[in-house]
C-alpha cells in the first residue's frame, strides 16, 4: 500500500474513531454539551457510534495488515462509506427540521463536510493515482 493511501486510510480512520467514541458517550451527555439533538432513548446513536467505531478500528487493520490483494475494507469501501453517510447528514441538515442549537448546526455541517472532503480526496486520489 502506497503512504498516501495509508495517510487517507490513518486520518479517516481517526475521524471514524473519534465520531464512534463521542457517539458511544452520548447516553453520558456529550450530545447536550455539543448541541446535537436528543432522542427519547440513546440505542440509535449508541449502535451508531459502535459502527462507526468498527469501521475507524477496520481502517487501522487495513492500513497496518494489507496485503497485495484485496483483505478488507480499503480504501474504496471507506470512500463510499464517506460519501453517502456525508450526503446523508448534509441532506438531512438542508431537508430535516431539526430543533438544535448553533452549536449542534456548526458541527453537524463541520463533519457532514469534512467527512464528504476526505471521501472525494480519496476517491480522486484513487482514480487519478490507481495502477
Amino acid at each position: 500500500m502506497k503512504n498516501e493511501d495509508k495517510i487517507l486510510l490513518i486520518v479517516d480512520g481517526v475521524v471514524n474513531t473519534i465520531l464512534g467514541l463521542a457517539l458511544l458517550a452520548f447516553p453520558f451527555g456529550s450530545g447536550k454539551i455539543l448541541g446535537l439533538p436528543s432522542s427519547e432513548n440513546n440505542f440509535y446513536p449508541v449502535i451508531l457510534g459502535a459502527v462507526l467505531l468498527g469501521i475507524g478500528i477496520a481502517l487501522f487493520i487495513e492500513v497496518n495488515y494489507h496485503k497485495k490483494a484485496k483483505s478488507g475494507l480499503g480504501l474504496e469501501g471507506a470512500i463510499i462509506i464517506n460519501i453517502v453517510a456525508s450526503i446523508v447528514l448534509i441532506i438531512i441538515l438542508i431537508f430535516g427540521q431539526l430543533n438544535i442549537s448553533m452549536l449542534g448546526l456548526i458541527i453537524l455541517w463541520f463533519v457532514g463536510t469534512f467527512v464528504l472532503l476526505i471521501g472525494l480526496v480519496e476517491y480522486f486520489r484513487n482514480r487519478l493515482f490507481k495502477k
